[in-house]
């Protein structure tokens, strides 16, 4: 499993103690395991390498060293309303980060939470919850390409380093970046929804365009009209009528 301690000899300074790993199977399993015993600190999961990494729907999610493989563990205390915000404003914080990296590039969020450029995925997101007598706790993962592209990522993939033209990237220093944009947003969603929708939709991919979301199955196609108040993402449906969407996979028309 390697070290659990703290990464002091980047100089990081947490809000949140970050634990450390050279290998682990998962930091959102980590993560889960620390939860589940009820009794556990806000903290930071993070690991040089994984060996079982997964996304959405129990996906693989390819985890290649100096890359970011991490995982944020924290109480929230605004329970399922705000936990449900979390997807948008992680997903922004990657964002920010890659910006703050690489601002030339046209950083853009496919719904609900992929952070993409020039359709090609730069970052995975899984946010999970669960509850125990204390209240509501957040598991939010998030993977990051920073000095490669996964060979098996099974998709178009890009990496910050060649977003940033090829400078040398520390993925700790990434790391800390991340974790600073991460506590920013997560406050701002902890105030209201309103301005995370509002910087999410300014960055978002297809919005005005035709997609595909299959939520249960079954396609649907329409028009990326806007987002819900709840984060739900509204279609115009070739009859008028408009259709809100709260699961699904979202895909670009004419995208492979």
């Amino acid at each position: 499993m390697g070290n659990s301690g703290g990464i002091g000899d980047h100089g990081l300074n947490q809000a949140w103690p970050v634990h450390r790993y050279d290998t682990i199977d998962s930091t959102n399993t980590e993560a889960r395991r620390r939860a589940q015993t009820g009794s556990f600190e806000n903290c930071w999961i993070l690991a040089d390498e994984q060996t079982a990494g997964r996304g959405r729907l129990q996906r693989n999610w390819a985890s290649p060293k100096g890359n970011i493989f991490t995982t944020a563990l924290f109480r929230e205390p605004g329970g399922i309303q705000v936990a449900g915000r979390i997807p948008f404003a992680a997903a922004l914080a990657v964002s920010d980060t890659a910006l703050e990296y690489a601002p030339g590039a046209d950083v853009r969020l496919k719904w609900p939470n992929d952070v993409r450029v020039n359709k090609a995925k730069l970052s995975g997101i899984l946010i999970e919850t669960g509850q125990d007598a204390q209240g509501l706790w957040v598991v939010a993962g998030m993977g990051m390409n920073v000095a490669q592209v996964p060979p098996e990522a099974g998709q178009s993939a890009t990496c910050l380093i060649d977003l940033a033209g090829g400078q040398v990237l520390d993925h700790i220093d990434v790391f800390g970046s991340l974790t600073r944009h991460f506590m920013t947003r997560l406050s701002q969603a902890r105030e209201s929804f309103g301005p995370v929708r509002t910087d999410w939709l300014k960055r978002a991919e297809g919005l005005g365009s035709m997609v595909r979301v299959s939520p249960g199955g079954v396609a649907i196609e329409g028009i990326f009209e806007d987002m819900a108040p709840d984060g739900g993402l509204i279609l115009r449906l070739p009859d008028g009528s408009r259709q809100t969407i709260r699961a699904g996979d979202v895909h670009l028309i004419g995208e492979v």
